[in-house]
C-alpha cells in the first residue's frame, strides 16, 4: 500500500553533510508519521528524527542540532539534513511511514559512511 525509496547515502568525511531524501508512493493521507532509522550490524535499529503530518518533530539526543528532518509540500517526501557528521553515524537509514496504529512500512535503507 505505501512504498518508500530512500536516496542520498554515501560516504563523507567526519565533520560533513548528506542529505537523504525518502520518496513515499501509494496510500499516503491521514494523520501519520515519517521518519528515519539507523541500524548497524548486530544493534538495535534506532530512531533518529521524525516528523508528523502536521509538522511536528522530534530527534534522538545524539542528533539534535545537527540533523534537520522535513517534509515537502504534499507530504510524500522527507528530507534528513545531516550536519556535523560524527564516525557514530555511519550506519544503514531506513525510512519509515506510520499512520496511528497502522502497518509499519520501511524503505530498502541507503549507506551512510562517515570517515575520520
Amino acid at each position: 500500500q505505501v512504498q518508500l525509496v530512500e536516496s542520498g547515502g554515501g560516504v563523507v568525511q567526519a565533520g560533513g553533510s548528506l542529505r537523504l531524501s525518502c520518496a513515499a508512493s501509494g496510500s499516503i493521507f491521514g494523520i501519520n508519521v515519517m521518519g528515519w532509522y539507523r541500524q548497524t550490524p548486530g544493534k538495535q535499529r534506532e530512531l533518529v528524527a521524525r516528523i508528523t503530518s502536521g509538522g511536528s518533530t522530534n530527534y534522538a539526543d545524539s542528533v539534535k542540532g545537527r540533523f534537520t528532518i522535513s517534509r515537502d509540500n504534499g507530504k510524500n517526501t522527507v528530507i534528513l539534513q545531516m550536519n556535523s557528521l560524527k564516525t557514530e553515524d555511519t550506519a544503514v537509514y531506513y525510512c519509515n511511514f506510520q499512520r496511528t496504529l497502522g502497518t509499519l512500512y520501511w524503505g530498502q535503507g541507503t549507506q551512510v559512511t562517515v570517515s575520520s
